[in-house]
Parts: structure tokens; sequence; C-alpha cells
């Protein structure tokens, strides 16, 4: 007969806290580059927007 300890079993919830803390934060964590870097990305796409207008304002002065 296989015996089991079930002692090992006492930490098992505060186990699986720890765990789903631990996905949430790197969930937010992940978010947070992403939006991060969508954001540095407009901002560029914009300022080269903005110089090709004053190129071609200047064209057609």
């Amino acid at each position: 007969m296989v015996a089991f300890n079930w002692k090992a079993l006492e930490n098992f919830p505060l186990l699986m806290y720890i765990l789903a803390a631990k996905t949430l934060i790197l969930c937010l964590a992940f978010a947070g580059v992403k939006i991060y870097q969508s954001k540095k990305i407009e901002e560029k796409l914009k300022r080269e927007r903005e110089e090709k207008l004053k190129k071609a304002e200047k064209k057609d002065d």
C-alpha cells in the first residue's frame, strides 16, 4: 500500500495564491511594456509625419 504525505497539501492553497499573484504581475508587466512600446512608435510616426508636412510646405513656398 502506498502511503501519502497529507501534510504536504497543507501549503497547497498558499502556493496557488503565490502562483496566481506571480502570473498576474508578469501579465501586467508585459502589458505595460507593450503599451510603452506602442506609444513610443506612435510618437515617432507623428514626428515623421510633421517633418514631411514641413518639407512639403517649404517646397510649396
